[in-house]
């Protein structure tokens, strides 16, 4: 059933959208430097690769610079444009086509990059790869001030994959065996609430037992 929606929201998302979408190809095109999408292998269900979606933010090669795959607040990498884009999480958008296609659902962890799956305990990797990868999800929720976050660490690149990916992977694990429709739905609603007013404390009004952070990383919660 979740698979029926993820089809029927995603298309009608696309169909309403596309004017904005056209609207961005545009001003992509003849900005910046000229990409409009950025495409970027994630690992998904059962460890498949695919090709993620999202509008093009950062300079090209950017994971040949910098922190790699690893993004950080007023990361010098991030064109003008692909800030806003990236704070509204406009950038987010095109992977309606990968729910679409059936490589992700709306509501799931989100997909890492190879490097980034690796760095799961095994014990978690086993879990994870059973779960279909998500636009929204409840670890993104939760930290969705991640780039802030990794800005305020000396280490990134590191805390990113001992401390956030661990946590990431607890709170998704501990989701999916509350899954069912109605926090399907549920999920939806908050991620529209919370784009809209990011310092919102509803989340936990709605899931009080949410396994707890890391004493590394609750500190900049």
């Amino acid at each position: 059933m979740i698979r029926f929606f993820d089809i029927f929201l995603s298309f009608s998302a696309l169909v309403i959208l596309s004017p904005l979408f056209l609207i961005l190809i545009i001003i992509l095109k003849f900005t910046g430097e000229g990409e409009i999408f950025y495409l970027q292998k994630r690992i998904g269900f059962q460890r498949k690769k695919f090709n993620l979606f999202k509008f093009a933010t950062m300079n090209k090669n950017s994971p040949d610079h910098g922190h790699g795959n690893i993004t950080v607040k007023n990361d010098p990498r991030i064109l003008p444009l692909g800030k806003f884009l990236r704070d509204t999480k406009i950038n987010e958008l095109p992977q309606l086509l990968n729910i679409f296609m059936g490589d992700m659902s709306i509501i799931g962890p989100r997909p890492l990059v190879e490097e980034g799956f690796n760095s799961y305990p095994i014990d978690l990797s086993l879990r994870m790869e059973k779960i279909k990868p998500g636009i929204s999800g409840l670890a993104s929720l939760i930290l969705r001030n991640e780039e802030e976050v990794l800005s305020k660490t000396s280490t990134p690149k590191d805390f990113h994959s001992n401390v956030l990916v661990p946590y990431k992977a607890e709170v998704e694990i501990w989701y999916e065996k509350r899954k069912n429709l109605k926090n399907y739905f549920l999920l939806i609603l908050l991620t529209l609430v919370i784009v809209i007013f990011p310092r919102t404390k509803i989340l936990r009004f709605f899931y009080k037992n949410i396994p707890s952070p890391p004493l590394e990383l609750n500190k900049f919660l």
